[in-house]
């Protein structure tokens, strides 16, 4: 399933509140229409002081509503909330996560909000001060505890000029929350009452207290498998060295280094149907670590290393039947060939291997172009795509393991 085919013949209402990221609300539109969806726009009173009701009348598939005093239905939160697929709000003002936890109907918007049962993704939007404020987190952690998916804003520059975290989140992260939503409905629960860990990000090696080794994964793809598996019905562990917000239904553990993450991933993976390391975790780590910091005076410090524990080969050793383990390979030559050697040497049923040098693949990028070798199968190549769609053909292969194995157990 392609990310723009789950939003076809979808109707899908975009509520845009009172803040200079209103503006950005424009690709996102443009975005689902393209998808096939039917977009219908609510604009706050606010918002109309940063963007033109006539330029999103013109984007969406039906005059942009304002009011609940509309002239096109009486009662228009009430049709719009019904009818509603899916409700995303990009960008959401504090005030409207405030009214909306508090279940205060305001307006137009937050009455839609409160009369809808369709799956809600709010994508905040604001001042770093703003975002980080107890009541704001507080509001956030409500509207997470009801299901309500949350884009967290990025770092960036803002409106004021400065730099922090507050920036509306980019319309494709946007889109893969949206997915995500949208997929229960799609009846795929095909990984119901699976228990699938998944570790994510590159694990960070003190050299003193301020310096670490570290790598350039960003998490993305561990996160994005995570979100997709939770997607699919499976209770969801997710191992992570990248403080990002969880999605629903994933249970977050946070660690920073290997030993960190092998101690974590030990105390569960007997109880795990499905382990998927996607992190990035170093092979080696300095010793002995200083208990301060280096000065530059003093010159330039020894560093030795020393090997990490193989994790991924310390769970193919203690691999139960009917588990399936997943590892990942980052490579520059040789891809298969490569993944194939590691996947048998570490006991392994499947292994996602990327090429590292191609353009816009792996570390850092929104995009990954994989080949999945499997102990069962013929490789199979995905081209250049989003991270979520590479998460859903990772978990495809992975569900055509898991039946091979119950069928030859």
């Amino acid at each position: 399933m392609t990310e723009s085919s789950i939003f076809s013949g979808k109707f899908i209402v975009v509520g845009v509140c009172g803040g200079i990221a209103a503006y950005k609300s424009v690709e996102l539109i443009r975005y689902l229409v393209d998808a096939g969806a039917h977009v219908a726009t609510i604009m706050t009173p606010d918002a109309e002081h940063f963007i033109g009701k006539t330029t999103l009348t013109a984007l969406s598939s039906e005059p942009v509503h304002t009011s609940l005093w509309d002239d096109q239905s009486v009662i228009p939160h009430t049709r719009l909330g019904q009818k509603a697929d899916l409700i995303v709000v990009a960008p959401a003002t504090a005030r409207l996560i405030g009214s909306y936890a508090a279940g205060i109907s305001s307006d137009l918007l937050t009455a839609t909000l409160i009369a809808t049962r369709a799956p809600v993704v709010v994508c905040p939007a604001m001042h770093t001060e703003m975002w980080e404020h107890v009541a704001v987190q507080h509001n956030i952690s409500v509207l997470r505890s009801r299901g309500v998916f949350i884009t967290p804003p990025e770092e960036g520059r803002l409106a004021g000029g400065d730099v922090g975290k507050g920036r509306l989140a980019a319309t494709h992260s946007i889109v893969e929350v949206m997915t995500q939503a949208l997929q229960p409905q799609m009846g795929n629960g095909s990984l119901s009452g699976k228990h699938v860990v998944v570790t994510a990000g590159g694990t960070r090696e003190p050299i003193d207290a301020v310096r670490v080794l570290a790598n350039r994964s960003s998490g993305k793809q561990g996160h994005a498998v995570a979100r997709a598996a939770a997607s699919r019905g499976a209770l969801v562990t997710l191992i992570t060295t990248v403080e990002m917000s969880p999605a629903s239904g994933i249970t977050q553990v946070q660690v920073e280094t290997a030993q960190q993450m092998q101690e974590a991933i030990e105390k569960i993976a007997p109880s795990a149907d499905v382990i998927v390391m996607a992190a990035a975790v170093a092979d080696f780590r300095p010793v002995p670590i200083a208990d301060g910091k280096w000065k530059k005076e003093d010159g330039v410090p020894p560093i030795v290393l020393e090997a990490t524990p193989d994790i991924l080969a310390g769970l193919g050793k203690i691999k139960r039947p009917g588990q399936v383990l997943v590892g990942f390979a980052a490579e520059t030559s040789n891809l298969v060939a490569n993944a194939q050697g590691k996947l048998e040497r570490k006991n392994l049923d499947l292994i996602v291997a990327n090429d590292v040098s191609l353009p816009e693949v792996g570390f850092g990028h929104e995009t990954n172009a994989v080949t999945i070798v499997s102990a069962y199968d013929e490789p199979v190549t995905v081209d250049l795509a989003s991270k979520t769609t590479i998460a859903q053909r990772v978990l495809d292969s992975v569900e055509k393991s898991l039946h091979r194995i119950q069928e030859h157990t």
